[in-house]
């Protein structure tokens, strides 16, 4: 068996690699860089770049490149090799600083939202030093962030880093009002929970749906799902838990702290869950978690998929995002403590951040707005689309009674006893857990768990990062010029608490009863992405992201337009298959088998049989009637499409594929699936869900 603590970084060119090649003066001219942002000197770049590149050689990389993350979801590469002309007709290996602090990829050939033409190609990426450089594939690769010829940030990590600026200035201001002098740096924390389904490679080729748009667009529902609640917490499978032996080891070489692994909920659904990280480091980590994941599965005969809903009527697919604020010197601001009702610190964290979220519950729904999505939220599955937060009841009682200038008795920290003398007795946590809520407090984090499976954090957290941000500076304004702190706090917390206090919600977020109460208490309910995305875009929106220099106007409404834009064509590409498949597969599939049926009867008819008595004949006119409503709703479905683009406004088109062209494909779906049901199985021409969902084993 392999050491971890011998593999893991070994493809890292961290902190260990950089004290061991790295001049004295060069190491601690690069860790203040790293560490308070200040400029790196050519000559610093020059020695750190030759003694990268000296390292990235010896584990056999030849390229390297700056590794980005534009708006397209996924990251991007362009390769450089690091040989040079040696004059003598032969070659050298060499890296400068300068390659190595910035690259030029072609900036209007990705995603822009209308911040670069085609013809202004002119673009950057620029190290980010506070994320190790790794090597994947025998090629260095250097975290970057990439922004265009003017400036504007083209990617998910520049506003994401510009995001937690923002919350290091406004937490310091509060934490010195607390006296404290020796925090130097606050940080957001995140540890992503991934959620994945993995099927035999040969169902995934087999499915056009699943090869071209991450889903099954077919399938009728399988005998056996979900329902004995049997695959979670189950023995893993022995391909399964080979290919998760394997992908553990690959991401402890790239440095990536994968903690937790086991079977999710549904059939071939799993988890994988690191460590916390910075919250930028974070967001890169589960980028390559993401496409090691698909990597390996593929050495296993596997394929692996990340769509937030790849079967109907199966649980999808999300991730859970755990965050939390932390200073340098390693106290988290968000642990209550063992008497969270004495502990005033805390309860303004919480509160500010309850504010946050009460204010732009619509922002943050927008950031975890997708096509896929869609088919998770209020699904009893996932949280519902209304934006919520879960504290428990202790937090909730405490506040409650500093809301009504009552007096609290800490209960402690009690033992959990589970009746049995020879179990150990261990210490209950403050808080329960409450999967039915978008927003849970969990003990000393909050878990955002409205992510679809396939997105990157980096959005989710940059709203989350810059409301919080914001109220701190809020509530730092107004304590800076109190003449009483003490009084001006505790007042503080209580006028707080009590504004916002209607975004708390400690019950069952899938009853009906909730969205009657929720609607009651004034809180959005956006049940779609087309409905959710226009908030980014708010003047509300727009004037929190302006302040804070996280993202200017034009940038937001770049990015909006991405979001809109990729929602329309995730549906179009998606109705498109649907009827490539019915045409090519489905109908060519039903009339073999009608006309098999056909001559069975025929044979029977001259044996003297009338066709109604006979499984065949009824069999055959449930399928002709089908077969003409098929038509029909493949023909609605094209005529969709087609006025879809007469939209001309990205937010009517948007709505518009959602409430025509959405609801046409689940309307043509529903025939197919009940045909399916119908067919004979070596006449359907494609893997059914239960073969799907049972191929690994």
């Amino acid at each position: 068996m392999k050491d971890i603590t011998t593999i893991f970084g070994s493809m890292v060119f961290n902190d260990v690699a950089m004290q061991a090649r790295l001049p004295k003066d060069v190491y601690k001219a690069l860790k203040k860089t790293m560490s308070h942002g200040t400029h790196l000197e050519l000559d610093v770049a020059n020695a750190v770049a030759n003694a990268m590149k000296e390292w990235a050689i010896e584990k056999g990389a030849t390229h390297f490149t700056h590794w980005f993350q534009p708006m397209t979801g996924v990251t991007a590469e362009k390769h450089d090799s690091f040989i040079m002309p040696s004059g003598d007709g032969g070659a050298v290996m060499d890296f400068s600083g300068k390659e190595l602090v910035k690259g030029e990829p072609d900036a209007s050939s990705f995603p822009s939202g209308g911040l670069r033409c085609t013809f202004e190609a002119r673009g950057y990426t620029v190290w980010d030093t506070t994320s190790y450089a790794f090597i994947k594939d025998g090629t260095l690769c250097i975290p970057t962030a990439f922004c265009s010829y003017s400036g504007e940030a083209l990617d998910k990590k520049t506003p994401l880093l510009r995001s937690m600026e923002a919350v290091n200035k406004q937490a310091l201001r509060i934490l010195r009002l607390f006296g404290n002098k020796t925090a130097q740096k606050v940080v957001t924390t995140v540890g992503p929970e991934q959620e994945y389904f993995l099927i035999d490679e040969q169902m995934y080729l087999s499915r056009p749906d699943l090869m071209y748009t991450g889903r099954t667009l077919f399938g009728a529902k399988p005998s056996k799902g979900q329902k004995m609640e049997a695959h979670y917490f189950g023995s893993l499978k022995p391909r399964v838990s080979a290919y998760m032996k394997e992908l553990d080891e690959e991401l402890w070489k790239l440095g990536v702290y994968a903690k937790t692994k086991h079977n999710e909920t549904a059939p071939a659904q799993h988890e994988l869950a690191p460590i916390f990280g910075t919250a930028n480091v974070a967001c890169d980590h589960n980028q390559l978690t993401m496409e090691m994941m698909k990597v390996v599965a593929v050495r296993h005969g596997l394929s692996c998929l990340l769509h937030e809903k790849p079967f109907a009527g199966i649980s999808g697919s999300g991730k859970h995002n755990n965050w939390s604020i932390i200073t340098d010197t390693g106290v988290n601001l968000l642990e209550a403590g063992d008497t969270p009702s004495q502990n005033a610190q805390f309860l303004l964290f919480l509160t500010a951040v309850i504010k946050a979220v009460n204010e732009y519950q619509d922002s943050l729904r927008a950031s975890a707005s997708s096509a896929g999505n869609d088919h998770r939220l209020g699904a009893n599955e996932a949280p519902p689309a209304i934006i919520s937060m879960f504290l428990g009841d202790e937090l909730t009682e405490i506040l409650e009674a500093i809301d009504a200038g009552a007096e609290y008795k800490d209960k402690g920290r009690f033992n959990v006893e589970v009746g049995v003398s020879v179990l150990p007795h261990f210490p209950k946590d403050s808080t329960d857990r409450n999967r039915t809520s978008p927003f849970a407090f969990t003990g000393n984090r909050f878990e955002f768990r409205m992510l679809g499976s396939a997105f990157s954090i980096a959005g989710p957290n940059i709203v989350l990062n810059t409301a919080v941000a914001e109220v701190l500076g809020q509530f730092a304004d107004e304590l800076e010029k109190a003449n009483d702190f003490k009084k001006a706090l505790a007042g503080l917390i209580k006028k707080t608490y009590n504004e916002n206090k209607r975004i708390i919600f400690n019950g069952n977020n899938y009853s009906d009863e909730w969205a009657t109460e929720a609607k009651k208490r004034g809180l959005s309910n956006l049940a779609s992405a087309a409905d959710a995305l226009p908030a980014f875009v708010s003047q509300k929106s727009v004037s929190l992201f302006a302040k804070h220099n996280v993202f200017s106007q034009v940038e937001m409404q770049s990015r909006f337009e991405i979001m809109m834009d990729n929602y329309c064509k995730t549906l179009n590409i998606e109705a498109l298959t649907m009827i490539e498949m019915t045409k090519g597969l489905i109908i060519p599939a039903v009339i073999e088998y009608q006309n098999e049926l056909v001559l069975l009867l025929e044979r029977k008819k001259n044996c003297g049989v009338v066709a109604e008595n006979v499984m065949e004949g009824r069999l055959l006119a449930k399928i002709s009637k089908l077969s003409s409503s098929l038509i029909k709703k493949l023909d609605a479905l094209e005529k969709a499409i087609s006025d879809a683009k007469t939209k001309g406004d990205i937010t009517a088109r948007g709505k518009f594929y959602r409430s025509g062209v959405f609801a046409k494909m689940n309307e043509l779906r529903v025939v197919v699936d009940e045909l399916e049901t119908l067919v004979g199985k070596n006449y359907w021409p494609l893997p059914s869900y239960g073969e799907i969902l049972t191929s690994v084993i």
